[in-house]
C-alpha cells in the first residue's frame, strides 16, 4: 500500500511566466521521500512528493521496499505528466549507494533494498581492508556481496544488481533497460580508477558476476522509452544527487563549487577530465568522484562530506524541544547577537571530512549560567558553518582551486541567519540557488544537454542566476573552533580506530 503523500503536490505554474518549452519530469529518489517534478531547468513548474522513510529494524540496519519505491516513482511521475500535459523527457537523480537486487526474468526484488546508511557490512569492509581492498559500508559493493550470499550463494541465478537509479530505469522501461550512469557507478566501489568501466579485478575478488552489473552509460544518454508512463517519454539523464546539485547550480566549469545542506552536508568542486588524485580518500578526507559523463568523456569533482548538517536542527526540534520546527531556527538565533561564547561540534554520529572520526560525538562547550536556548541554537548554526569551512579548506587543497564564491542549496539555505553565518565563517561570498533543491535542476540540465539544447558546458555555466548573494560581514574565531573539535574527538576510541 502506498504511503500518504507528504508534503502535498505543489503547482508552480502561476508563479513564473517565463517557463521554456523544454520541460523535463525529474524523478528524485531520496532517502526518506520520492519527488517528481516538472521543470525547465531553472524553475519548478509542478511538484509531487511522497514520504518513503526507510525501515530501521535494528540500530545500523536500514532497509527499504523496492516494490513500494517503484510504485511511488510511477505514481508521482504520472501525476506530474498529467498535470503539465506531457514532458520532453524523464530524468533521474537519486540517493547514492543504496542497493537493490532483483530477478531478471520476473523483475521481483529478491529481498529488501539496503540503504546507503546501512552498516551491516562494517565487518566485511574491515576484512577486505586487510586484503588491500578499501570499501566504505555506504558503498554498494559490500551490500551487493551480502545480498548475493543471502539469495544466490552459488552465483547461479539470473539476477540484476542496481543502485536505485538503475532500479528506477528498469521499472520505468518495464525491464527493457538495465543501466547506470558513471556518477552512480563511481560511488559503488567497483569502478576502475579511471572510471572506464567495471573493474574485473575488484569484482573477481568480491565474487560478483559481471553479468549482474548494469551497463554504464553517459549521464546525458538517451536510454529508451519510459513505457510505464503516460505517453512513453524518453528516459534521458541519470545522475547521483550530489553531482546533480553541482550541475543544477551550474557548477560545470573548472573551479566552481557548491554546498548542499540536507540531513548531511556535501561540498563538491567541479574539476577537469582527469582524476584529481589517485587515492580513494585523501589524507585530508576528500574523495575523487565522477561528476558526470557526456559523449563518453568523464568530468571529475572533489567531494567533501559532513555526516550531520540539518540533522542537528531536527535534534533541536525533536529531542531537545528548543525549537517548534526547523523554520523557527532563524528567528530564535537572530534574537541574540552571538552565541555567548558557546561552541557546538555537530558530531551526532561522528565527523566526516577532514577528520573521519566515527568515534567523535557532538559537544557543547563554553556554557555558563547566562547561556540561553537562543545561544545554543545560534551555536548549532555556527557549528554547521564551521564544519563547512573545514570541508572547504580540505577541498581547496586537494582540488587545487581557490573558491571565491560558493553556491548553496538544501533546506538550510532557506535560513537567512545561517546564510550570513556561513558567509562569515567561510570568509567567502555565498550565492543561493534559485530553488531550495538544486538536484532537480541538475538532472533536467543533463536531459536537456542530451536532447541538444546546448552545444557546450560554457553555455550551461552562463545560465547561473542566484536568488540572493550574501557577503561576509564579520570575522570568526576558527582557533577556538578547532579546540572544541579536539575535545569532541575520539569520544568512543574503538569507533575512531575503525579507520573507515
Amino acid at each position: 500500500m502506498l504511503l500518504q503523500a507528504h508534503p502535498p503536490s505543489v503547482d508552480y505554474r502561476q508563479r513564473d511566466a517565463t517557463i521554456s518549452t523544454m520541460n523535463i519530469c525529474v524523478i528524485d529518489v531520496g532517502t526518506s521521500s520520492i519527488r517528481s517534478a516538472a521543470t525547465d531547468g531553472q524553475h519548478l513548474i509542478y511538484l509531487a512528493q511522497q514520504a518513503t522513510p526507510p525501515r530501521i529494524s535494528e540500530p545500523g540496519l536500514v532497509e527499504f521496499d523496492p516494490t513500494e519505491m517503484a510504485g511511488v516513482i510511477l505514481r508521482t511521475a504520472n501525476e506530474v505528466i498529467a498535470e503539465v500535459g506531457g514532458v520532453e523527457a524523464v530524468a533521474i537523480t537519486n540517493q547514492r549507494g543504496s542497493t537493490v537486487v532483483w530477478d531478471r526474468t520476473t523483475s521481483e526484488p529478491v529481498g529488501p533494498g539496503l540503504s546507503w546508511q546501512d552498516l551491516r557490512t562494517v565487518g566485511e569492509c574491515l576484512g577486505y581492508k586487510g586484503k588491500g581492498l578499501e570499501f566504505s559500508p555506504s558503498e554498494a559493493a559490500t551490500k551487493l556481496v551480502h545480498m548475493l550470499d543471502q539469495h544466490d550463494p552459488q552465483r547461479c541465478r539470473n539476477l540484476c544488481f542496481g543502485t536505485v537509479d538503475s532500479w528506477a530505469v528498469w521499472c520505468l522501461s518495464q525491464g527493457a533497460h538495465h543501466v547506470s550512469d558513471a556518477s552512480n557507478a563511481s560511488i559503488s566501489g567497483m569502478l576502475t580508477a579511471d572510471a572506464s568501466g567495471w573493474s574485473e579485478e575488484i569484482t573477481s575478488q568480491l565474487g560478483v558476476p559481471l553479468a549482474c552489473l548494469p551497463k554504464i552509460v553517459d549521464s546525458t544518454a538517451v536510454i529508451g522509452s519510459a513505457t510505464a508512463l503516460a505517453g512513453s517519454p524518453p528516459i534521458v539523464g541519470i545522475i547521483g544527487d550530489q553531482q546533480s546539485s553541482l550541475v543544477g547550480q551550474r557548477c560545470v566549469l573548472e573551479g566552481t563549487a557548491k554546498l548542499t545542506f540536507g540531513t548531511g552536508g556535501f561540498l563538491n568542486v567541479c574539476g577537469a577530465d582527469a582524476r584529481p588524485f589517485a587515492e580513494k580518500r585523501s589524507e585530508r578526507g576528500t574523495f575523487p568522484v565522477v561528476a558526470w559523463q557526456h559523449n563518453q568523456e568523464v568530468r571529475w569533482c572533489t567531494e567533501a562530506m559532513m555526516i550531520t548538517a540539518g540533522a542537528n536542527i531536527n535534534w533541536l526540534v525533536q529531542s531537545m524541544g528548543l525549537l517548534r520546527d526547523a523554520q523557527d531556527a532563524a528567528q530564535v538565533a537572530a534574537s541574540v547577537a552571538d552565541s555567548g561564547g558557546v561552541f557546538y561540534v555537530p558530531a551526532l554520529y561522528g565527523l566526516g571530512t577532514p577528520y573521519w572520526d566515527f568515534g567523535a560525538r557532538a559537544g557543547l562547550f563554553g556554557l555558563t549560567g547566562d547561556t540561553t536556548a537562543a545561544h545554543i541554537v545560534r551555536a548549532v548554526l555556527e557549528g554547521i558553518a564551521h564544519r563547512a569551512a573545514d570541508m572547504l579548506d580540505a577541498a581547496e587543497q586537494d582540488s587545487g582551486y581557490r573558491i571565491e564564491n560558493i553556491r548553496v542549496d538544501g533546506g538550510m539555505s532557506q535560513n537567512p541567519v545561517f546564510n550570513q553565518i556561513l558567509a562569515d565563517t567561510l570568509g567567502r561570498t555565498v550565492e543561493l540557488c534559485s530553488v531550495p533543491e538544486g538536484t532537480t535542476l541538475g538532472a533536467a540540465v543533463l536531459a536537456q544537454m542530451g536532447l541538444g539544447r546546448w552545444s557546450s558546458w560554457q553555455e550551461v555555466g552562463a545560465e547561473w542566476s542566484p536568488r540572493e548573494i550574501v557577503k561576509p560581514q564579520n570575522t570568526v574565531d576558527r582557533e577556538r573552533w578547532h579546540d572544541a573539535v579536539q575535545r569532541a574527538s575520539r569520544w568512543y576510541p574503538e569507533l575512531s580506530d575503525l579507520g573507515l
